[in-house]
């Protein structure tokens, strides 16, 4: 998506103060998009940024269609951690069709799994689709970005905090108080709707 916002913008002639004006956001911003520091953006920006490059949403987030087989296809954006945190890639690896009704009205995107901590029910280079949002309930499994780093754990919430626990026993879950989800910061990217297992 980064190279996408670089190019449009250079082909309109338009500038990164005009475009983050528009959407709403700094230049600053605007440069960390087009550098690919910043690969979570929200939906009301998606479609803001779509309007001032002249694109369709999903062709600028990597998702094409074809409507009359009742598919979309989303991109594989990298890898995650099931496991320790490790940096996030956004390399696009490949693609994953899901049913075009799942991107009606919701922001996919897919990620291949690295490490064994989801296991035995999520395991290394399974491929996990998720949908865009920043919070999920106690208990559900969600992409969390913890600092710079991305990693796929259950979040379990309490009083003091919350906790990203793994499936696989042999790993201790990561528990942060409200104080370092701030300051870290602990965001959740979004929630993994469905596995796709690989054989």
């Amino acid at each position: 998506m980064n190279e996408m916002i670089k190019k449009r913008r250079r082909e309109l002639d338009i500038t990164l103060e005009e475009v983050g004006d528009y959407v709403g956001v700094s230049k600053t911003t605007v440069q960390r998009w087009e550098s690919g520091n910043i690969s979570n953006m929200r939906r009301d920006r998606i479609k803001k940024l779509s309007e001032i490059l002249q694109l369709d949403p999903d062709v600028l987030i990597g998702i094409s269609s074809d409507k009359e087989n009742g598919f979309s296809k989303i991109p594989v954006l990298g890898s995650v951690a099931a496991g320790l945190p490790v940096t996030a890639q956004e390399d696009i690896l490949g693609y994953e069709e899901v049913p075009a009704q799942w991107t009606k009205n919701d922001v996919l995107f897919a990620l291949k799994i690295k490490g064994d901590s989801m296991e035995p029910r999520i395991v290394q280079d399974d491929v996990v689709v998720v949908r865009q949002q920043n919070d999920v309930a106690s208990g559900e499994t969600a992409v969390v970005m913890v600092g710079d780093e991305a990693t796929c754990k259950k979040v379990i919430k309490h009083s003091e905090g919350i906790a990203l626990v793994a499936n696989n026993p042999k790993y201790e879950p990561m528990y942060f108080t409200h104080a370092e989800t701030e300051q870290l910061p602990v965001k959740i990217l979004g929630k993994v709707i469905e596995l796709r297992a690989k054989f």
